[in-house]
């Protein structure tokens, strides 16, 4: 009953026979490989892009990071929400990676929304040279709380982000649960929408470690090179890299565990709504929850063995009702037995 983190789950037993398969001879390093090449078409295919860049990388705060200082400069500023990975999660490295560039925060949520963007970006670029300068716009999606941006969401912010000529980054550490969350195609969630780069996730729906990094206008593609052989990211033998993404999208199987951790995360909601105390921070919307539930609730759980992380509060009280906040997240793996075991727990039936 392991929910902490789709971090925590296994690789997708194709993935690890993709990097079983290209672990003979040899293959030209660097990205000269020919799964490599085999990548860029599909996920060109994918995203209807046929001049797109694409690039590898083993980490998402190395996605985030580079492709964040290829579209801004060192005196700008990083509008995002409070709660974005960027901000909260990747140790300054967006700032570190970038020579300097400063995060504003927008809003109060983890949705930004046209309003507090467009508020957010006007305030800036106030003091002349004296102040930071405007600079990339990036959301997260799925977002850090659980939630996914409709495509219209991100159309209106997309449409705020031009207004004032700024580049528009989509964090898609959750990429596919987002996607299959709102059965769009990637283009309609991506350039169809504004977006000019995205950092699309593998590592938390069945991969080792790789993350691509899609940029929607070649012109900015070298300069991101140079940036990722700078920052010590591109890989020697990067046909690893290349063996997992290509087992990842083959056969569509990074829609396919998207999916089940997505119907796993459904499941457990509708069980967790039967449990007396429990209260949804948000609508579950993809793979992950935020719940409150009663601090007796979580006493049974922990006892039992479940694993997941307690958000706000603590075990420690005296009052057994008191409501704790768990933040719960499903992967591809996790078993309808597993879920089902836990809200019996939850429950008080087991």
């Amino acid at each position: 009953m392991h929910l902490a983190s789709d971090n925590a789950g296994p690789a997708h037993p194709q993935v690890i026979e993709g990097l079983s398969r290209v672990n003979t001879g040899y293959a030209m390093p660097y990205g000269a490989d020919a799964d490599m090449a085999a990548v860029t078409a599909r996920l060109r295919d994918i995203f209807e892009a046929p001049e797109a860049a694409i690039y590898l990388v083993a980490t998402g705060t190395a996605a985030n990071s580079l492709a964040l200082a290829t579209l801004g400069a060192p005196w700008q500023t990083v509008f995002c929400s409070p709660v974005a990975h960027i901000h909260e999660d990747e140790c300054n490295a967006p700032e570190f990676y970038s020579g300097g560039a400063k995060l504003t925060l927008v809003g109060e949520d983890d949705r930004m929304t046209p309003e507090t963007l467009h508020r957010a970006i006007e305030r800036e670029e106030s003091r002349g040279v004296h102040g930071p300068q405007r600079g990339p716009v990036s959301l997260t999606q799925a977002t850090e709380r659980g939630g996914v941006y409709t495509l219209e969401e991100i159309r209106a912010l997309g449409e705020v982000a031009k207004d004032f000529g700024l580049p528009l980054h989509m964090d898609g550490a959750r990429f596919a649960n987002a996607l299959v969350a709102l059965d769009a195609t990637p283009a309609e969630m991506t350039w169809k929408a504004g977006v000019d780069a995205v950092s699309f996730g593998a590592t938390k729906n069945g991969c080792l470690g790789v993350e691509a990094v899609i940029l929607f206008d070649p012109a900015t593609a070298w300069e991101f090179e140079l940036r990722r052989k700078r920052g010590a990211h591109l890989f020697s033998k990067h046909r690893y890299l290349s063996a997992q993404m290509a087992a990842y999208l083959e056969g569509d199987l990074w829609l396919e565990s998207a999916r089940r951790a997505n119907a796993a995360c459904a499941r457990l909601a509708a069980g967790l709504r039967a449990v007396p105390g429990v209260r949804f921070l948000g609508e579950p919307a993809a793979n992950m929850l935020f719940a409150e539930m009663p601090r007796a609730t979580h006493l049974r759980l922990h006892e039992a063995g479940a694993q997941y992380y307690l958000w706000e509060g603590s075990l420690d009280g005296a009052d057994p009702d008191e409501p704790l906040t768990a933040r719960m997240v499903c992967d591809w793996s996790i078993t309808d037995a597993d879920i089902d075991r836990f809200v019996a727990i939850a429950q008080g039936r087991a």
